[in-house]
């Protein structure tokens, strides 16, 4: 029975963590995860794997397993349920932060908790959760039992020894997997390209506390709502220096209860405070941990960086920390929430300038230790760009690996009677865009709209021509948004030739040509005249 490993995202991207392992034709969906938009992607909220597939074949679908709560991988879950419901497995936390989204949306959902280390069945899938340290509780690999060997999925890993919550990645468990033969291995390639080993998160615990024993006004500290370790160590630095605490962002006030509920979590009752409480207080005994650490334009971090925040302004000796690094694609917009906090006269310690931050991806010692213990007989490095794809892929084969895979969103990976192939662009992978209240995705086409308008901006001509004659009896009228700004000399010569054109129409009129003739018009005098191609928008009214 042969098995088929299909990848829908994250591979050649930072986000949308998806992929599907087939058995017998039942489906079961590894991960779920979404992706923040660029600044490129004008207008968009949210970037979404592409379920088409997996919605034409909704029958055949058994379930999706997690491995792990951060939002590149389960943050999709709230749009794919809506669409095919399904038993969703995980760790405990993972399926905690995704019932807050999924009750939120008004989804019913069947959520089950799994044991890590033990294997667990549905249908015609034998599954066990594996721990991994991450830079969230309960991470896991996850290893499937199939007719063709296992197949081992990492999750998100590093070998931390010193781990927060003590639950270091579970070597010896994969490499007792490795002895009893692991047919193909699927793992993380983030940092692929980083020689040696990632530091623990244990190591930042005094730099950041000594970031705030020096502060002497307001301190706000910004990191990802679903780094609980990370969040525990900031707002232990702070209870330990005296100060109170209180949380912003919604999924940061959302997500903190959850896992101190679960026990993942823990702080004095006595210095959490509510904001509008904590605002009260001297700035010099405060602490708020707040979301926005990668520049989100309407977050509070953001907004503190523009002036614009309603309760909280930025004062000379306040010290701003940001506990990441910008996700590829969000360089941009950190530098600029960088610099506004720094014109406003705060201290400002992020990724690249002190030891703030550690990543919860393993380097390549890491990853070459990994290779090493579970032995693959072949292998498909997945979750990052592609540069961090081909660097895992050189490194697995410089490890012996005997088949290596570069595959890209779209391919698919399968095993056959002991053999295995890629089948290139075997589903559809592209991007769906969620804009607004628009669920359905926006397509490629309205984004490309969008960059062309802001580029060029937009030409509107309205005319009313008699249909039976063919004379213009209104217009045409010509008015433009971000054209240029004084466009009056290339709009008369568009004039021109658009009566021009409309005069060489056959009669009776064929409006639909009459508006085709008349974009054709204006955009022709615009290339000519100025080198530029606006969104040029014909209004034709029928008399």
């Amino acid at each position: 029975m042969s098995v088929r490993v299909s990848f829908l995202g994250g591979l050649g991207e930072i986000g949308r963590n998806c992929a599907s392992i087939e058995i017998g034709g039942r489906i079961a969906l590894i991960d779920c995860g979404l992706m923040f938009p660029d600044e490129q992607m004008l207008g968009v909220d949210l970037v979404l794997p592409d379920f088409s597939w997996l919605v034409e074949r909704a029958d055949d679908v058994e379930c999706v397993i997690l491995t792990h709560g951060h939002e590149d991988h389960v943050g999709a879950l709230t749009f794919f349920l809506a669409q095919v419901n399904v038993p969703v497995f995980g760790a405990p936390l993972a399926l905690a932060f995704a019932r807050s989204r999924l009750e939120e949306a008004g989804i019913k959902h069947d959520l089950r908790p799994v044991e890590m280390g033990k294997w667990s069945t549905h249908g015609k899938f034998k599954f066990m959760h594996v721990p991994v340290s991450h830079s969230i509780p309960q991470g896991a690999g996850i290893a499937f039992d199939t007719p063709e060997g296992i197949v081992l999925h990492s999750g998100d890993f590093k070998l931390d020894p010193t781990p927060i919550d003590n639950m270091p990645t579970d070597l010896p468990e994969f490499a007792a997997l490795g002895r009893r033969g692991v047919r193909l291995l699927l793992s993380d390639s983030t940092n692929a390209e980083q020689p040696g080993f990632v530091p623990s998160e244990a190591s930042l615990a005094q730099p950041l506390y000594e970031i705030v024993v020096e502060t002497k006004a307001r301190l706000v500290a910004a990191c990802f709502a679903s780094h609980i370790h990370r969040i525990q160590q900031i707002v232990d630095a702070a209870v330990d220096a005296g100060r109170y605490v209180a949380f912003m962002g919604r999924t940061m006030v959302r997500n903190v209860p959850i896992a101190e509920e679960m026990g993942l979590f823990s702080v004095p009752s006595d210095r959490i405070l509510p904001l509008e409480e904590l605002l009260r207080l001297p700035p010099e005994e405060t602490a708020i941990v707040c979301t926005g650490s990668q520049g989100e334009p309407f977050s509070a971090l953001s907004l503190m960086a523009a002036g614009e925040h309603k309760s909280i302004t930025i004062e000379t000796g306040d010290t701003v920390l940001i506990s990441a690094r910008p996700i590829p694609g969000n360089e941009t917009k950190v530098s600029r929430v960088v610099n506004g906090l720094l014109r406003r006269g705060a201290r400002v310690y992020h990724g690249n300038n002190a030891d703030v931050h550690v990543s919860g991806h393993g380097a390549r010692e890491e990853l070459k230790t990994f290779i090493n213990v579970v032995r693959p007989q072949a292998f498909v490095p997945i979750h990052g760009e592609y540069r961090h794809l081909a660097a895992h892929a050189d490194l697995a084969e410089e490890m012996q690996v005997p088949e290596v895979f570069l595959c890209e969103d779209g391919d698919a990976v399968v095993l056959d009677e002991g053999a295995i192939r890629v089948e290139r662009k075997a589903i559809a992978a592209s991007l769906v865009y969620v804009d607004g209240l628009d669920t359905a995705g926006v397509v490629q086409g309205i984004i490309r709209d969008r960059r062309h308008l802001a580029d060029d901006g937009v030409v509107v001509v309205t005319l009313a021509v008699d249909g039976a004659t063919g004379e213009i009896v209104q217009g045409p009228d010509l008015d433009s948004h971000g054209f240029m700004d004084d466009p009056a000399a290339v709009f008369k010569l568009a004039v021109e030739r658009i009566k021009t054109e409309v005069g060489r129409l056959d009669l009776p009129i064929d409006y639909e040509q009459a508006r085709r003739k008349v974009k054709g018009a204006v955009n022709s005098v615009t290339r000519a005249e100025t080198g530029r191609r606006a969104v040029v928008i014909p209004v034709v009214l029928e008399v």
